[in-house]
């Protein structure tokens, strides 16, 4: 098998845990709470990852590691898995699977806008027009086609779907500012994480033990959504030739969560749903192939 093929493969692999994420979410929290499958899931990746970087001999590596990036980790960790997980599994428990994702996966336009303020960077027209699209799809999803109410839909739970994907934007923001090798630097925020975890469960709780009918969810959260599956596309983007060959088979990775929360949790995916994800993917693939054209020129 080539190189290139090997790519394809993995980026397959990847699609399809990504696309079994929102269904994984919502079949987890039937049974425990927002903050417990956080804590689980994280301790379940962070396991995963620890045994990559054991088989990869990378463990020496965080000897050797300076202060600032163990500032830098610390920081990662606060903001993912910690805050980050918390908001998006709150979102899920007060949200049908369908809009959640849906609404979390408008992150890229979120990073857009967030670069403005953060890195001095200025909106182009074409990324004006994304947005406007994607902001528009958005709508259209969290109201159902009805534009002026949620109805039944939380509007709390639209906010916190909508605050997880400014939390994403932000940890990639940070992310790109240091040359850590990346599964270190996740090992290491899932670790932190987890301390955050631990010194906040007073504030929920308490950790408690979940039943062995949430463990199976539980553990493929942290493996496939969390942990693994990070690994699997950093390999896959290092096998191909092109960024851009593998790149855009992501895209259909929210279809498939619509296709697997019907199938799998039972959800009636609505037609507002197709159209609204529909202009979120499609403004953000014109917003990436203008960019590209333009980078080229």
């Amino acid at each position: 098998m080539t190189k290139q093929a090997k790519a394809y493969t993995l980026t397959v692999c990847v699609v399809i845990f990504w696309g079994t994420a929102a269904s994984a979410f919502k079949i987890a929290l039937r049974h425990v709470t927002p903050f417990t499958l956080l804590f689980y899931s994280a301790l379940v990746s962070a396991v995963a990852l620890f045994t990559i970087l054991l088989l990869q001999g990378k463990l020496a590596m965080l000897r050797r590691l300076s202060l600032s990036s163990w500032a830098t980790v610390a920081l990662l960790g606060f903001i993912n898995p910690f805050c980050y997980y918390l908001v998006l599994f709150e979102a899920y428990a007060r949200l049908p699977g369908q809009i959640a994702m849906s609404l979390n996966y408008g992150w890229p336009f979120a990073l857009t806008v967030l670069a403005v303020p953060l890195l001095k960077q200025k909106l182009s027209k074409t990324q004006l027009v994304s947005i406007g699209v994607s902001f528009f799809g958005a709508v259209v999803i969290a109201t159902r086609g009805r534009f002026l109410s949620f109805g039944e839909v939380s509007t709390f739970g639209v906010a916190l779907a909508i605050g997880s994907t400014l939390l994403w934007a932000v940890f990639w923001l940070l992310n790109a500012r240091d040359h850590l090798d990346p599964v270190v630097k996740l090992f290491l925020g899932f670790v932190f994480g987890l301390l955050y975890i631990i010194l906040c469960s007073p504030l929920f709780g308490g950790l408690t033990l979940p039943t062995m009918t949430a463990l199976v969810p539980l553990a493929y959260i942290g493996l496939f959504e969390m942990g693994i599956t990070f690994v699997l596309w950093l390999t896959a983007l290092q096998l191909s030739s092109s960024t851009a060959r593998i790149g855009n088979v992501v895209y259909i990775s929210p279809f498939l969560s619509l296709l697997f929360l019907h199938l799998v949790v039972g959800e009636e995916i609505h037609f507002t749903t197709f159209v609204g994800l529909f202009l979120i993917v499609g403004s953000i693939i014109f917003q990436e192939t203008r960019a590209k054209t333009a980078d080229l020129t």
